[in-house]
């Protein structure tokens, strides 16, 4: 949704507000400042309550993944570090209180009207289009497989990017149509180092990450150049390997009790997942954000700054 009001709680013209991000114009042209709020969403529908210190969490985890990961892929990251971001856009000083270790200045880049989605793991979506099916987005799938299965190897799912309503998943065929068979290449490229780093960075942790999804937009010299958020909990799907067994689905270290709390409301016939969404009662809440803080700790050794 595009914007020209200048928001009242940081000092700059706002240009997008998404379902969790915000992105302010910093008055350079070629640089943007992406706030993540406290604000969640399920099943598409952004919900009334807020979580506290979840936009910070989110992003000082995306920050910690983008500067491992340069080495794979350039990304649009200038710095997520308060007293740069203030030297850059001096303007921000008063209000940073309200923007500081939530927002990264990043790169003002055209983003790639895709998603590039990697599945290490049958479970969600594609637990049901396989079920129906015998598919994944559209591409056949051994017969035979049970939920949460390891996909070996691990399965490039791309999807088209919706502004409201459902992602749709789609074929490379197409993915090709939209982007040029050069990109699409590029991008499943970039997108299965991606997973693999992560992957291999969670099981460090006795994590595994069952799925995830990146967005990207291409440079000027065709590269690609990964945008957005990176292996948070509200892009991925990470799970304990203690008590993995195919056959069901573990409880993921993300929106799970959110999810659980929804679908409770949705059997009892009190929500049909369209807007407004439901409040949410505190004990939801502390488990997410609980959830958000365990994962962070356990990827990165450290504690989240949350001021």
């Amino acid at each position: 949704m595009s914007r020209t009001v200048v928001d009242p709680h940081i000092p700059l013209s706002l240009l997008r507000r998404g379902k969790v991000r915000d992105v302010y114009d910093v008055g350079d042209s070629e640089l943007l400042l992406m706030v993540a709020s406290d604000r969640v969403s399920a099943f598409d529908v952004v919900l009334p309550a807020e979580i506290p210190g979840k936009g910070a969490i989110l992003n000082q985890i995306s920050t910690w993944w983008l500067e491992r990961t340069r080495d794979i892929v350039p990304n649009h990251l200038v710095t997520a570090d308060p007293e740069e971001i203030v030297d850059r856009v001096p303007g921000l000083a008063d209000s940073r209180g309200r923007w500081a270790w939530r927002s990264m200045l990043v790169r003002r880049l055209d983003p790639l009207p895709v998603e590039c989605v990697v599945r290490g793991y049958l479970a969600g979506s594609a637990w049901a289009e396989y079920r129906r099916s015998g598919t994944l987005a559209g591409e056949p799938l051994p017969a035979g497989l049970e939920e949460a299965a390891a996909l070996e190897p691990p399965v490039f799912s791309p999807a088209t990017k919706a502004e409201t309503g459902h992602d749709e998943n789609i074929t490379r065929d197409r993915l090709a149509g939209i982007v040029g068979d050069g990109i699409a290449a590029r991008l499943e490229e970039a997108s299965r180092a991606l997973y693999a780093r992560g992957r291999e960075v969670a099981a460090r942790s006795g994590l595994l990450l069952a799925d995830t999804k990146f967005e990207f937009a291409a440079g000027e010299e065709g590269e690609v150049i990964l945008i957005d958020e990176l292996l948070t909990p509200d892009s991925s799907r990470y799970w304990p390997e203690d008590g993995y067994q195919p056959g069901s689905t573990p409880p993921a270290l993300d929106k799970q009790p959110l999810r659980d709390y929804l679908e409770g409301l949705v059997g009892e016939g009190r929500w049909d997942r369209t807007p407004p969404g439901p409040e949410l009662p505190q004990e939801v809440c502390t488990a997410l954000r609980e959830r958000y803080l365990d994962l962070f700790r356990r990827i990165t050794g450290s504690e989240a700054v949350l001021s």
